[in-house]
């Protein structure tokens, strides 16, 4: 966390190649520049929140990358950065961490909150998905995966691994907040293999976290 530099890392994640639904789902809901169907990106969420301002100036004065959406909440700050080169994103993460006194090992651990699958949905419940999604339809007969967790950015590594791993559809995603959730919807074995590896790339970030 490295409190004595007066900053608190909540969430740190590099995504190699944004899977073509979670790309396109980011140029609906972005806020600055739009990313491109396999840019690398980064999440980056620190605290105290405003001085996400002065990260993300690091952030571009140093390297390449475009920002693609920025948050400031009471007491966290997060920042999306993106490129279509891997290294110009790594390089920016590191120039905002060694700027700030950081490590990556600094980051919160994951927790996830809920992590369920409604198998083979009825119309109404469909619909009502479908209602307050931003991204694609749920039909009925559809099985819908539910996932909720904290620091609510790491569920955008988690939906771009189901990706990878599975023909499912990107119904809804909430990267910023308190909690984020996530939510995909297809066949029911395509599920399957989407919360798994979904589950995992969760999993796999607090592995490389101490204690």
């Amino acid at each position: 966390m490295a409190e004595s530099t007066g900053f608190q890392l909540r969430a740190y994640v590099f995504i190699d190649s944004l899977q073509q639904q979670l790309a396109q789902y980011m140029a609906k809901t972005n806020r600055v520049y739009d990313p491109r169907e396999y840019d690398a990106a980064l999440f980056v969420e620190i605290a105290p929140a405003m001085e996400i301002h002065a990260k993300i100036d690091q952030a571009l004065k140093a390297t390449r990358v475009h920002l693609g959406a920025m948050i400031t909440e009471r007491v966290f700050g997060m920042m999306q950065l993106h490129h279509q080169d891997q290294g110009e994103v790594q390089a920016a993460g590191e120039a905002v961490l060694n700027a700030s006194g950081l490590k990556v090992t600094d980051r919160a651990r994951c927790k996830i909150l809920q992590n369920k699958i409604i198998r083979s949905v009825e119309q109404d419940h469909a619909i009502a998905f479908t209602g307050n999604a931003s991204g694609n339809m749920v039909l009925a007969g559809d099985s819908v995966l539910i996932m909720e967790a904290e620091p609510a950015a790491y569920l955008s590594i988690a939906c771009n691994e189901a990706l990878k791993a599975a023909n499912v559809k990107l119904i809804d995603i909430i990267v910023w907040g308190a909690t984020g959730r996530l939510i995909m919807a297809g066949s029911e074995a395509q599920i399957d293999y989407a919360a798994a590896a979904a589950t995992a790339a969760l999993e796999n970030l607090n592995r490389t976290l101490p204690g």
